[in-house]
């Protein structure tokens, strides 16, 4: 068994999900856990200090035993910016503004508004028509001057433009690290930037 499969499985064995594994030339081994995700869940639980101090103690247990060679262990949270890896994620965070880097640019044929050889997107994911079919709706905004007057009118809502995309096609995806400093509100509310 690899040295992967040993974290993944005592990770998932203390019912954490692995999100992300890294290991560097300098001997630093970093597991990123999670919570497993339940749709049926009133609200979304959270890692915490314990939790991690619960996997760290665990797995250098195991690594001992398997020999695993390793100078650093980090066991932490995914954080606000939470990579996107798999369908799963994709699933549980749909209506969360995320930002998607894709392997290749798009084309210019078929592109709508948005430019040729662009390959970085920001925008709400959402679930596309086919199936293994997502979107992400796109919202292009005139920047606001920071000391800029604000007419009494409301503004026209900035047209929306959708880019649908397969897993295939990502290279990297992660929620977009938006913080509210005005408290935590529950998914899915209004005004979630």
């Amino acid at each position: 068994m690899s040295w992967q499969q040993v974290v993944e499985q005592t990770v998932v064995g203390l019912g954490y999900d692995l999100v992300d594994l890294e290991r560097s030339a300098g001997g630093l081994l970093r597991v990123t856990i999670d919570w497993p995700w339940d749709a049926t869940q009133a609200q979304e639980r959270f890692i915490t200090v314990e939790d991690c101090e619960r996997v760290t103690r665990q797995l250098q247990y195991v690594l001992e035993v398997e020999a695993v060679d390793y100078r650093r262990l980090e066991v932490g949270s995914p954080g606000i910016d939470r990579p996107l890896r798999h369908a799963r994620d994709y699933e549980r965070f749909v209506g969360e503004t995320v930002d998607v880097t894709l392997r290749a640019p798009i084309g210019a044929a078929g592109a709508g508004a948005v430019a040729p050889g662009r390959k970085k997107f920001r925008g709400v994911l959402r679930r596309g028509e086919a199936p293994g079919a997502w979107q992400l709706e796109l919202v292009e905004d005139a920047p606001a001057k920071p000391a800029a007057k604000s007419s009494r009118r409301p503004a026209e809502p900035a047209a929306v433009q959708v880019l649908g995309f397969t897993l295939d096609e990502v290279r990297e995806a992660r929620l977009a690290p938006i913080v509210d400093f005005k408290g935590r509100r529950p998914r899915g509310a209004a005004g979630n930037a």
